[in-house]
């Protein structure tokens, strides 16, 4: 399957929120030992490295909400599904990742820059730096494991699937642990800059870094979730194999107009307009219709919903135009 295809399938909801799930334990654990930590050494960088995790707690509950809301069967309300919910709950998933970890790195770190800061023991900033580290790795494996799961199925490369999947929760995980695992590198850095000059602007200098690798997470992630409210169709390479299927289908002569709809990392939808055979009776059209479905399911699990709607080929609206709107014989 072609690497273009990563929203024809996408990994079962329990994967993704197992891998949440995981991601939100470990940080929570993070969080206290390193404010502790950042407390006692009096470090700025544990002290964000702290917020960091708080807000990477926050982001993974709300993004387990996101999971659970979305998975909500189609009602009367809303006929299409509530899909698309996850993809709100992950945008604030990333405004929470922005304003809980970036905006306080930033705060903490200028705060210490202009006013200085009292170094205290860094050996238990140390410590929770290492534990931290070994915690983030686990749950970072996790992630990537899905993600390369995903990615061998669809015949994808790793970093393409992970560039265009629509399932935003995985996403947000992997690039969060990462940015986690370069977060305490820079703490430790800081920490032993300081250590070793006796100076507490290193430890500034990291809080300011971290701060940025946070907004930069938190404006990947929005963007993504953004464009995926606004509307994001299938890749090209779909597209086009879509129109195949149709093709090879009884009756289908042509794919007037083609629009894709990505609901969900599992929900996508499909509306076309079709120019049938002129001599298809209306049964013939009928069965058509349900036999495209069929076998663009087949080709696509992802695929929940197809519309066709039978449309004149644009031969036909010329000969008939001049003579007026009249219907063509039956």
């Amino acid at each position: 399957m072609s690497a273009e295809n990563s929203t024809s399938s996408s990994a079962p909801g329990g994967e993704s929120t197992f891998t949440v799930v995981v991601a939100a334990v470990a940080n929570l654990g993070i969080a206290v030992a390193k404010a502790v930590a950042g407390l006692i050494s009096g470090s700025s960088a544990m002290l964000s490295e702290a917020a960091h995790s708080v807000a990477d707690t926050v982001t993974e509950v709300l993004l387990l909400t996101a999971l659970k809301r979305s998975e909500k069967p189609a009602d009367e309300e809303h006929p299409l599904g509530y899909g698309p919910e996850r993809y709100i709950w992950a945008l604030l998933a990333s405004v929470a990742t922005f304003v809980g970890g970036g905006v306080f790195a930033f705060y903490d770190g200028i705060h210490t820059l202009v006013r200085g800061e009292e170094l205290g023991d860094p050996l238990i900033s140390y410590i929770v730096l290492a534990v931290a580290f070994l915690l983030e790795s686990f749950s970072l494996r996790t992630g990537l494991r899905q993600v390369r799961g995903e990615a061998a199925r669809l015949g994808a490369p790793t970093t393409h699937y992970l560039r265009h999947t629509p399932d935003t929760a995985v996403k947000a995980v992997v690039m969060e642990d990462s940015a986690a695992l370069a977060g305490l590198v820079l703490a430790a850095g800081g920490l032993l800059g300081g250590q070793l000059s006796g100076s507490g602007v290193w430890d500034g200098v990291a809080s300011l870094l971290i701060g940025a690798l946070l907004v930069y997470v938190a404006w990947v992630l929005g963007r993504s979730n953004a464009q995926l409210l606004i509307g994001r169709p299938v890749p090209k390479a779909m597209r086009a194999g879509i129109r195949e299927e149709l093709l090879t289908v009884p009756h289908i002569i042509e794919v007037l107009e083609l629009t894709t709809l990505i609901q969900g990392p599992t929900e996508i939808l499909v509306a076309a307009k079709i120019d049938f055979r002129d001599a298809s009776t209306a049964a013939q059209i009928e069965w058509a219709c349900e036999e495209a479905e069929e076998q663009l399911q087949e080709r696509y699990p992802a695929i929940r919903r197809v519309y066709l709607d039978p449309t004149p080929g644009l031969g036909l609206v010329v000969r008939h135009g001049a003579a007026g709107s009249d219907p063509p014989d039956a």
